[in-house]
């Protein structure tokens, strides 16, 4: 197996979320289409999933618009009830888009190398 690097996610991709209701919709958008292949197969479900523990109370759903390059994750039970009757400090679930860009992937050297990917800490 080939050595890994580190890549942010908030090199390779922007996003931005709001509220549905008790749901958080998270988009994420890859910065170059030859970068969404690798945000497809990286920002799964349980990965997602694992990144919000503790911080949702119910399943990520996603899906793919491979046309647009994106990812949209639906984070339901994120809002403690949604925005007219949460007491969180963000009700409308703006700074999961924020959260979400601050995980870190691991990325086979030679497709990091092949792709162009900043790795993390680089300026």
């Amino acid at each position: 197996m080939s050595d890994r690097v580190n890549v942010r996610l908030v090199d390779v991709a922007h996003a931005r979320s709001g509220d549905k209701g008790d749901t958080a919709n998270v988009g994420v958008i890859a910065l170059r289409p030859e970068w969404y292949d690798l945000l497809a197969r990286e920002l799964t479900v349980e990965r997602v999933a694992g990144h919000f523990r503790g911080m949702i109370d119910g399943p990520v759903e996603r899906f793919e618009l491979p046309n647009l390059n994106a990812l949209n994750f639906l984070l339901h039970g994120a809002l403690d009830g949604g925005g007219t009757l949460s007491l969180k400090t963000d009700a409308q679930g703006k700074v999961y888009s924020t959260a979400l860009l601050r995980m870190v992937l691991h990325v086979p050297a030679d497709e990091a190398e092949r792709l162009g990917l900043p790795a993390a800490g680089a300026a």
